[in-house]
C-alpha cells in the first residue's frame, strides 16, 4: 500500500481535485489586454534571463491590483502564475497558454466569476475595431468550441435575467460574451449599448462573431507588427 506521505502538497491537492465534482460552469467571458492590435506584449529578449510572455507580464498586472491565488491551486496548476484572473490567454502567434485551472474561480469579470470561464486576447485596445492575428482567431474558436462542449453551452449569446442576489441586479448564463456584455442595460431596451459600456474590451461584437460561425471578418484580421 503506497505512503501517503511520500506525496507532494501539489500531488495530493490535484489528486483531490480529480475526484471532486467539476466546478459549474454557465458563462464563457471573452477578453483582452487592451494593448494595440497584433503588437506584441513582451519583455526582454526571447532566450535570455527576465524574458517575460504576455501571460507572465498579464501576470504581474493582476499581482499589481491584488489579486491572488490559493496557494494549493498554485501548487498545482500553473505554479510560474501565482496571480493570473483569467483561464486563458491566446497569444498573437495562437498559442493559448493555461492561466488558472478551470476547476478554479478565476478574477475577470466581477460579479460574474463564480460560474464562469475567463479568456484573454493580447490585443484589442480599440473600443470597437480591434483586429487580432489569424493564428489568435483560430485559436479562440477552438478554444471556445472545447468549453462549449465540455460545459453543455449554447453557441449563442446568454440569457440576461433579474437576479437581487448579485450585486449587478442581474445575471447573465447560458452562453459566450464579451466582457463589455456585462454592462448594464441602463435604459431597459434588452440591448446593452456602447454607451452602456463599462468596459470595451474585447473590442469586438461576440455574438455576431458567434453567427458567423466563430469566423471574423477580414477587417478584424491584423498581422504582426514588428
Amino acid at each position: 500500500m503506497p505512503n501517503d506521505k511520500t506525496n507532494t502538497p501539489a500531488q495530493t491537492f490535484a489528486e483531490t481535485l480529480d475526484k471532486l465534482p467539476p466546478r459549474p460552469v454557465d458563462l464563457i467571458v471573452i477578453h483582452c489586454s487592451a494593448t494595440p492590435s497584433g503588437k506584441p506584449l513582451t519583455q526582454g529578449t526571447p532566450g535570455t534571463l527576465g524574458f517575460k510572455r504576455a501571460v507572465n507580464i498579464i501576470d504581474d498586472w493582476h499581482a499589481a491590483r491584488g489579486f491572488a491565488r490559493r496557494p494549493a491551486d498554485v501548487q498545482a496548476f500553473s505554479k510560474n502564475l501565482p496571480h493570473i484572473g483569467y483561464h486563458y490567454v491566446i497569444d498573437l502567434d495562437g498559442s493559448v497558454w493555461s492561466g488558472r485551472g478551470r476547476n478554479e474561480i478565476g478574477a475577470h469579470a466581477q460579479n460574474f466569476n463564480a460560474r464562469s470561464i475567463g479568456i484573454c486576447m493580447v490585443g484589442g485596445v480599440e473600443p470597437t475595431g480591434a483586429q487580432y492575428t489569424a493564428g489568435q482567431w483560430k485559436s479562440l474558436a477552438e478554444t471556445v468550441a472545447m468549453l462549449l462542449v465540455d460545459y453543455g453551452l449554447p453557441a449563442a449569446a446568454p440569457k440576461r435575467r433579474v437576479n437581487p442576489a448579485n450585486p449587478t441586479g442581474f445575471s447573465v448564463t447560458g452562453g459566450v460574451c464579451g466582457h463589455r456584455d456585462l454592462s448594464p442595460d441602463k435604459n431597459g431596451d434588452g440591448l446593452v449599448e456602447s454607451y452602456e459600456w463599462l468596459k470595451t474590451c474585447p473590442g469586438f461584437d461576440v455574438t455576431a462573431w458567434l453567427k458567423n460561425g466563430m469566423q471574423p471578418t477580414a477587417a478584424q484580421i491584423c498581422e504582426v507588427k514588428v
